[in-house]
């Protein structure tokens, strides 16, 4: 099974989802791409780290870099993502599915704040992880 996550940069939501369908399907190929690249956003390598899963060897890719790719399932992670990706030749016959988290690379506020955002939106990209992993 091909599995792209999908989301606007490719630093923090898609990369956390990646790491988690990783873990709860190993046989899988997970590619997570966004429609721009902002590099791995520190705060998500950190709070992933917490929770056991090591996402730091990961790269910001372009969704393009994977076109021949044949994708058995593209998830979009934010509404950006969903509404910009470019049609790619080899999800053309993909299931896409799509769940909108809230971005944790936008929080303010203290250093703390910023870390709670980035684990409230963790423990939701876990439990859908989770949950698409048990129906496949």
């Amino acid at each position: 099974m091909n599995i792209l996550v999908l989301c606007t940069g490719n630093s923090c939501r898609s990369q956390m989802l990646h790491g988690y369908l990783q873990q709860f399907l190993p046989t899988a190929r997970v590619y997570s791409a966004g429609v721009e690249t902002h590099g791995l956003n520190p705060r998500a390598v950190q709070v992933m780290a917490e929770d056991g899963v090591d996402i730091s060897w990961h790269t910001s890719n372009l969704a393009t870099e994977y076109a021949a790719v044949p994708f058995d399932y593209v998830l979009t992670v934010c509404d950006h993502a969903r509404e910009t990706c470019p049609i790619l030749p080899g999800a053309a016959t993909a299931q896409q599915l799509h769940h909108s988290f809230p971005d944790p690379a936008q929080a303010t506020g203290s250093e703390q704040e910023v870390i709670t955002a980035f684990r409230e939106t963790r423990s939701q990209i876990k439990i859908y992880a989770q949950e698409f992993a048990r129906t496949r």
